[in-house]
């Protein structure tokens, strides 16, 4: 009786199989594994130099590298957000109180310049009057506004899954670093026989792109929300802390961080302090110039420029699919889509 398939066919049907496992079961830990290469990638001349200190001991360089991102950036990281936190929870008491009872229109809206009129009639609508603002939040989000405040005040399960992720992260990168350097030789040899004509130039655009997006978007929103955060709690403005970290995470967006301290400055105007709103802007704008003209250039080195769609879709993508690792990872993966595309499309000379 001759055999219906053959070895071969049963052999590739086989492994397809357990490919499809594979990916199953790990597709559970893709967000730390990202989140790890994207930093492994970005810092890996840094953890270069750090080896040849340590006498060429990989593993040795490895578990210093990991301690000094969990004290450097790690546990610093925790404190600023749960800070935050800490002064959203007045935001958060003052909403529901809102929502319950109403809240009249505050001078300050009234006062600001060329848009006081127009808010102050949308606050009538949507806020002075009771159970409109829950109404408002229950159209956007689909939650009522006393099941959002409890989930933002009681972490529970959400806390406990971003720590878990942040350990798997943190363990995916100590052996990315360890055996970093095998898996690039295995990941050349792959990729020679998958794409042997452009291979070599692919895999000098990934690390540069990688590189490139984290210390340009990523690096430079925190340093824009720290600087400017400083600049909020030097004017006045209620929740430093708070508004500083929301002017970082909306630096990544291109235009964000001017709009977020051209608010507040108008905020500043609108409560009667027009000094300390005209100095944020100023100190915003100027800031914003340095950076943009000198301080990105410099760090980014000239490679990939990201358009904005891109950098929106990837933002929006990212935070829909892997929640807050999204908003560095999103922008990361559009990147190197972005550049293999340019890449793919010159022409061999």
């Amino acid at each position: 009786m001759s055999q219906v398939i053959s070895n071969t066919a049963l052999s590739r049907i086989l492994l397809l199989l357990i490919v499809a496992a594979g990916v199953f079961f790990f597709i559970g830990f893709l967000v730390p594994v990202l989140a790890a290469l994207i930093i492994c990638f970005a810092s890996w001349p840094i953890f270069e130099r750090l080896r040849r200190r340590c006498g060429e001991n990989a593993t040795l360089a490895a578990s210093v590298a990991l301690l000094a991102i969990v004290l450097g950036i790690v546990i610093p990281l925790m404190l600023v957000i749960s800070y935050t936190l800490e002064e959203a929870r007045t935001f958060i008491a003052w909403l529901i109180n809102a929502n319950e009872y109403g809240a009249a229109v505050p001078d300050w809206v009234t006062s600001m310049p060329l848009v006081g009129a127009t808010l102050a009639a949308q606050w009538e609508i949507y806020i002075a009057q009771p159970h409109q603002l829950g109404q408002i939040v229950n159209l956007v989000s689909g939650q009522q506004l006393g099941g959002i405040s409890r989930w933002l005040l009681s972490f529970g399960w959400t806390a406990a899954g971003i720590l878990l992720t942040l350990l798997f992260m943190l363990i995916t990168l100590f052996f990315l670093y360890r055996d970093g350097e095998k898996l690039a030789s295995q990941l050349d040899t792959v990729g020679e026989r998958i794409l042997p004509a452009r291979w070599n130039r692919f895999s000098r655009v990934v690390p540069a792109t990688v590189s490139a997006t984290v210390v340009g978007m990523t690096l430079v929103a925190i340093g824009e929300g720290i600087v400017l955060g400083i600049a909020y709690w030097i004017a006045g403005v209620p929740s430093p802390v708070a508004f500083g970290v929301i002017t970082g995470f909306m630096a990544l967006i291109p235009g964000g961080a001017p709009l977020a301290f051209s608010l507040i400055s108008l905020y500043l105007i609108g409560t009667g302090d027009a000094l300390a709103g005209i100095g944020l802007f100023i100190w915003g704008t100027v800031e914003l110039f340095i950076v943009d003209k000198t301080i990105r250039p410099t760090l980014i080195g000239g490679p990939v420029k990201l358009p904005f769609l891109p950098t929106f879709f990837g933002l929006i993508g990212g935070v829909k699919t892997m929640g807050v690792v999204g908003l560095f990872v999103g922008p990361v993966l559009m990147a190197l889509l972005v550049a293999i595309w340019r890449e793919w499309l010159r022409e061999d000379i």
